[in-house]
């Protein structure tokens, strides 16, 4: 993965979030905008993360714009640092000691 690619995933992230946050702005329909969001945020989630990461946070995502009070919590953000920062697949160094 080039390294425009991994940042042009955060900025879209860190958009989608501000998408989804803003239903807050207007009183009121909160509610509505977050029952046409919440599949739209599922949906982009598998397209910007492919296999079972993706669909795990896309249904991550989905209930996290369904349930009220919830849209604070940036969902894109956080999978991205789960996915390039604290990433468990990384290959680990290995040390060989040598004795002598």
């Amino acid at each position: 993965m080039n390294i425009e690619n991994k940042y042009m995933k955060l900025l879209l992230g860190i958009v989608f979030d501000v998408i989804g946050f803003t239903s807050y702005v207007i009183p009121g329909i909160a509610e509505l905008t977050d029952i046409i969001w919440a599949p739209a945020s599922a949906y982009l989630m598998t397209k910007l993360y492919k296999g079972n990461k993706g669909k795990i946070a896309a249904i991550v995502s989905f209930l996290e714009e369904v349930m009220p009070w919830l849209d604070i919590i940036p969902t894109f953000t956080l999978m991205w640092f789960f996915t390039y920062v604290f990433n468990s697949d990384k290959k680990k160094e290995t040390i060989k000691i040598i004795e002598v």
